[in-house]
C-alpha cells in the first residue's frame, strides 16, 4: 500500500512539473511574438491600425463612423445596400470597404 501511495506522489509531482513546463513555454512563446511585433499596434489581442481589406468584418465596439475614419471610406452605408439603419452595426456584420487611405 506504501508503494503505492508513493507512485501516486510521484505522478503527481510529475503531472504538476509537466504542466508548469507548458504554461511557462506558452508564455515564453506569447511574450515572444508579442516582441516581434510594434508595441503601438495592439490594444490586449486586437489590432488597431490593421489595414482595410475591400470584405471588413465589423469588431466589437466599432461603429460606422469609426470604420469610416480607420479605413477612410465615408460611402459604406451608401455601399452596403443591407445595412437598412446605420445604428445597428454588430460584431460580426460584413461590409464592402473601398478605402481612399494609401496607408495599407
Amino acid at each position: 500500500m506504501k508503494s503505492s501511495m508513493g507512485m501516486a506522489d510521484s505522478a503527481s509531482w510529475y503531472c504538476a512539473t509537466a504542466l508548469l513546463a507548458l504554461i511557462l513555454l506558452g508564455s515564453i512563446r506569447e511574450s515572444s511574438l508579442a516582441d516581434n511585433k510594434p508595441e503601438a499596434a495592439f490594444r490586449g489581442n486586437q489590432l488597431l491600425d490593421r489595414p482595410c481589406d475591400e470584405i471588413y468584418v465589423v469588431g466589437e465596439g466599432e461603429t460606422l463612423h469609426t470604420i469610416s475614419d480607420k479605413c477612410g471610406d465615408p460611402f459604406i452605408v451608401e455601399r452596403n445596400p443591407h445595412i437598412h439603419d446605420p445604428d445597428d452595426v454588430f460584431p460580426g456584420l460584413v461590409i464592402k470597404i473601398i478605402s481612399s487611405n494609401t496607408r495599407r
